[in-house]
């Protein structure tokens, strides 16, 4: 009842606040903040966290003061306004050399993942209402955030966001290329995910029959940003990308990912070269699973990822 209350309280306050404020797109500036706010309540943030993701605007484009803001709620909330503040007056100069400090001054400066966070959505947002910015705006913001928002999500290890932010920036820095690998992507889609869904079947078969039962399987499509991406460094076509649809496997232990692997291995054949351990060896994002890429019959072959 407390969390309701004080969200509530921040809700009605900032639409007071920024009564007849506009956004390009005609609608009410109120509107980007709680859809601000709903991106952290999807994400599992706190009611402090939702509260200053409504306000998070309030001392940078309203009358408000830190002082009534600090009197009408508390001084938590106000180190979180007051941090968002601070990271919206950093600058992007869109070089690569400056790309890596501004990421580091990025998280030095928000002292607190929370203003992190409503940073993060608070971008996600403006990314999903792109189309309506200025023409000329719009390559410079998508850059940015492709080069400091999405890997900043990832270091974070919040791979949904950071994938969105990277599909959403992709068709206004590449337009042509975007376009082209989105048909492409349906089409290898549509040609995979029939016999993903029979080996999924097969495997889950499989696992039973030694016992491992607690395990979610599902399969996921590569993000058209991080295909893009592998298809330039590894300077491959996408029929050479193995993981364009990946199976997921998803168990309780590092022991289970290990006997998973081992009945993966017994059933399909593997791939040689295309074992990699995540497990011993973290990604720096500190993501861990074991990835293996496996020949299932008819010349296919599927990426599993456990």
């Amino acid at each position: 009842e407390e969390d309701i209350a004080l969200v509530s309280k921040a809700y009605e306050f900032s639409k007071k606040a920024h009564e007849g404020q506009k956004r390009f797109s005609g609608e009410e500036y109120f509107v980007h903040l709680t859809e601000t706010a709903k991106i952290l309540a999807e994400y599992g943030m706190g009611a402090t966290t939702i509260a200053a993701g409504l306000l998070h605007d309030t001392l940078e484009d309203t009358s408000v003061k830190d002082e009534e803001l600090e009197k009408e709620f508390n001084s938590e909330i106000v180190f979180l306004v007051e941090g968002v503040t601070k990271l919206g007056k950093l600058r992007y100069r869109g070089s690569d050399r400056h790309n890596e400090s501004l990421r580091k001054l990025f998280v030095a400066m928000s002292e607190d993942i929370r203003v992190l966070m409503i940073k993060l959505a608070d971008r996600l947002h403006n990314m999903r209402t792109l189309s309506h910015i200025p023409l000329e705006k719009r390559k410079r913001i998508a850059t940015e955030t492709l080069e400091i928002y999405a890997p900043i999500a990832y270091r974070l290890g919040i791979r949904k966001l950071s994938r969105e932010l990277e599909d959403l920036s992709f068709p206004f820095v590449h337009q042509k290329e975007y376009a082209g690998l989105k048909v492409l992507l349906k089409q290898k889609y549509e040609e995979n995910v029939e016999s993903l869904e029979k080996f999924l079947k097969s495997l889950k078969k499989a696992l039973a029959k030694e016992g491992l039962i607690d395990v979610r399987t599902e399969y996921r499509v590569k993000g058209l940003w991080s295909l893009f991406k592998k298809m330039q460094t590894k300077k491959k076509d996408i029929e050479q990308v193995f993981d364009v649809l990946a199976a997921r496997i998803v168990v309780k232990t590092n022991e289970d990912c290990y006997r998973v692997l081992g009945i993966v291995h017994g059933s399909w054949r593997p791939l040689p070269g295309k074992i990699k351990d995540y497990i011993a060896f973290p990604k720096p994002n500190g993501y861990q699973g074991l990835h293996t890429t496996v020949f299932t019959g008819h010349g296919n072959l599927v990426e599993v990822q456990i």
